[in-house]
């Protein structure tokens, strides 16, 4: 069915790193969208019928059309209105950003969550998938040691979408990650959430409720940007 809404609908969760990047592409383009907090224990009947999955984000156009992948939420905002060039790098290629996207996606992720969640994963070892994960974040801090972003001096698409789950890893052990020896890993995280895009599309809202007004993003923060 076709949403009654002016706007299109963002279900989101404010600590979640996949809908964090879906909400830093939406700021950056400026596309308005309906945002609904949601308690992912107490998830709504709305968001189950958009989409069964049950996870966030999920974004749901005008004519109903449902985007339930975070990535595809951001290009689809970035290709209607891309004002930072966050798809043209000033090194590299879209493709080329893509490509170190789903490395995060795959098994950076992997090892991150068993990592981070050693307990919900059986025989998970905790020390051996930060090892595993520090891999990944070598050959990135590598990377920025030509150039304060990963595909040149101003931030693109990667820089946002890979961010949320280096900042997760950091988190988990922060002394450990604070001694560890990349420096522009650690300058690039700090730059990118200290920044004012960062700050105004992580803000806390309130839990969204059946029949209660979302609240309109990114207008409330335009003025921060």
């Amino acid at each position: 069915m076709p949403s009654a809404n002016a706007l299109p609908i963002l279900y989101s969760f404010r600590r979640c790193p996949y809908a964090m990047r879906a909400r830093f592409a939406l700021a950056t383009s400026g596309q308005p969208c309906e945002l609904r907090e949601v308690v992912l224990r107490d998830k709504p009947a709305e968001l189950l019928a958009a989409s069964p999955k049950g996870t966030v984000p999920v974004l749901v156009d005008t004519d109903g059309t449902v985007i339930e992948q975070s990535l595809d939420i951001m290009l689809w905002t970035l290709n209607r209105h891309d004002p930072a060039r966050w798809l043209q790098p000033e090194h590299g290629t879209a493709d080329d950003m893509l490509a170190l996207i789903a490395r995060c996606d795959g098994d950076f992720k992997q090892q991150l969550d068993r990592y981070k969640y050693p307990n919900r994963y059986e025989r998970a070892d905790a020390a051996l998938h930060r090892s595993n994960g520090a891999r990944f974040l070598e050959e990135l801090d590598a990377k920025l040691r030509d150039a304060s972003h990963l595909f040149g001096q101003r931030p693109a698409l990667v820089d946002y979408a890979i961010a949320p789950f280096v900042r997760q890893f950091a988190q988990t052990d922060v002394a450990w990650f604070d001694a560890q020896p990349w420096p522009a890993l650690q300058a690039w995280l700090r730059a990118l959430t200290g920044s004012t895009l960062w700050t105004a599309a992580t803000q806390k809202y309130p839990a969204w409720k059946t029949r209660q007004a979302g609240v309109t993003f990114p207008e409330q923060v335009a003025s921060r940007l």
